[in-house]
This record gives C-alpha cells, structure tokens and sequence, in this order.
C-alpha cells in the first residue's frame, strides 16, 4: 500500500521501525518531549525518505490549548537546539519564511519573517550605534511561484549570491501523520527542506549542496492528508469476526486514496489562530538563538 506521507522524520521513522544508520533519542525538558532522529546514510535516507541529516522535533500539547508556559518553553527549547546548529561567524543570518501568506495553513513562514528581528542593515548604516549583544540578521518571505512567477530557489540564489550569509534558517508549513501533532509540535533539522511539501506541492530543494551555504530547517505541522485520517479511522473498525482483515483494510485505504479524497488536506477550524500562535513561538525561539545576550523581554518588546 502506498505509504502515507508526513514531513516529520519521527513519524516516518515510528512507521518504519528499527533501520540500520537511524538512531533515536527521546528526553522530556519542561514539560516538551524532544525526540532526535539522525539519519547516518544514504540507505537509511532511501528507508525512511528523508534526506540525511539530524531531525530535532519539540511536542508539547499545551500550545494547542495556549499555555503561556508551554509556549515560553517550546520558545526556548527550539532556540537551545538551534543555537546548537549554528555555524559560528561574523557574517549575516538569513531568514527565509516559505510559503504563501494569502493561503492561511500554508502562511507560518511568512508570518515568522515579520516577527524576525532583522539588523544587518543598521550593522551597514549606522554600526556604531547596534547593540553588541545583536548579530546581522536579515530576512525574506519570497512568495511562491504563482504568486510571483519566480521559482523560491531563484530568489534564494540571488539573494544568498548577494548577501553571502554564514546560515540560511527556512521556515514553512509541514504536514503530519497525527493529527494530535499539528500547531503543537516544531521539527528542527540540518538537511534543508523543500518548498510546498506540506501540501504536495513540491519545488526544488534548498539544500546545503545547492547553495553552499549552511540549511537550517524549521517547520509545524499545520495540515494533514484527509487519506491519512481515513486510514486511521478504517483501523479502529471492528475485526473480530474477521469482517476486515489487513488485505481487505488495504484494498480500502487503496481505493480512498486513489480517488478524490485521498488528495484532500485538512487543518483545523481554529487555523488562523493556529498559525499566528506557531509563527510566534518559531520567530521568538530564532530571534532568542540569534541574540543570545538580548533579555527575554528585550525580545518581546521588539517583536512587538
């Protein structure tokens, strides 16, 4: 049967198992459970269809219901685990916020970039007056290709041809396979990322081999394959009396996914709340991994 995709490298490996050259670590840090997923290989990237590289991902229930303590610690968790991966130097950050605003499940990179805190300007005009504790950071929401008639990794090119940056960190929208995951978990990863996967709309990948410059990956689940909920829901009928078994379960699933419904994606009612929430939590957790010696309400009070 064909596999139902997600972009979280937890799920896709909790759906495969135990393979060769993948290694999973799970630990709780105020009230977020972490697992990190590190693909070693070619082979086990094939395995898992995920490219290799570390896969950080952050779940804490309480953002959903907006828990300002959930919140604040998935904020800070993401920006110690980011920290982590970034590549030390003098030379700009750049932030890239995939995705179109326009289209609301698909607008969490967009709105990350607007709450970034961007400098490298005020380091080129006016440098004697940036707070030392500051590093250059700029930032970008590109569009998508029919929005803009340029495909997002020509922007890209141009811009990190341009800027010459030490890091990229991109930020989108990802689909997931439990539904429980969506707005309340943020995966983190050092492979890169490509555009439009969250909803199977796929462009060219923004990787470290495409660019030379580092990739930074950061993305919530905001939607998921309606396929995937029907899947879920066949699996909890009755079984007893062998009614359904697995071959025939199978043949259902295969049937639902071959006709309209299985390229339908959904996300939450409450969506446009959702991604205000996430986009705030993503760009709180980078402008705290940027400016490390900026206060927490010194962040906030920019951001606002």
């Amino acid at each position: 049967m064909r596999q139902i995709r997600t972009d979280l490298a937890m799920e896709s490996q909790q759906a495969a198992g135990n393979v060769p050259g993948v290694w999973v670590k799970q630990w709780e840090a105020e009230g977020v459970h972490i697992t990190e997923v590190s693909i070693d290989d070619e082979q086990a990237a094939e395995h898992l269809k995920k490219p290799v590289g570390k896969y950080i991902t952050l779940e804490s229930a309480g953002v959903k219901q907006r828990d300002p303590g959930s919140r604040l610690a998935i904020s800070n968790l993401l920006a110690e685990e980011l920290g982590r991966l970034l590549p030390p130097g003098e030379a700009p950050v750049m932030v890239v916020g995939l995705g179109n605003r326009n289209v609301t499940p698909d607008a969490l990179g967009p709105l990350a970039v607007d709450k970034t805190l961007v400098t490298r300007h005020l380091f080129r005009e006016i440098p004697g007056a940036v707070n030392e504790r500051m590093c250059p950071v700029c930032a970008v929401a590109p569009g998508v290709l029919g929005v803009t008639g340029l495909e997002t990794m020509e922007t890209i090119r141009g811009l990190v041809d341009t800027v010459k940056p030490r890091v990229l960190i991109v930020v989108d929208s990802l689909a997931a396979r439990a539904v429980s995951r969506l707005a309340c978990t943020v995966q983190l990863s050092d492979s890169g990322i490509q555009p439009g996967s969250g909803v199977g709309n796929l462009r060219r990948a923004i990787t470290q081999e495409a660019l030379g410059v580092k990739v930074i990956a950061i993305g919530v689940p905001m939607v998921v394959y309606a396929a995937t909920i029907a899947r879920d829901a066949l699996e909890q009928l009755p079984q007893e009396d062998a009614l359904i078994e697995e071959n025939a379960l199978d043949a259902l699933a295969e049937k639902l996914l071959e006709g309209s419904v299985g390229e339908m994606i959904v996300t939450p009612r409450e969506v446009d709340s959702l991604v205000a929430d996430a986009a705030q939590i993503v760009a709180t957790g980078i402008n705290r991994a940027l400016h490390p010696g900026l206060s927490e309400q010194e962040i906030r009070e920019m951001m606002d």
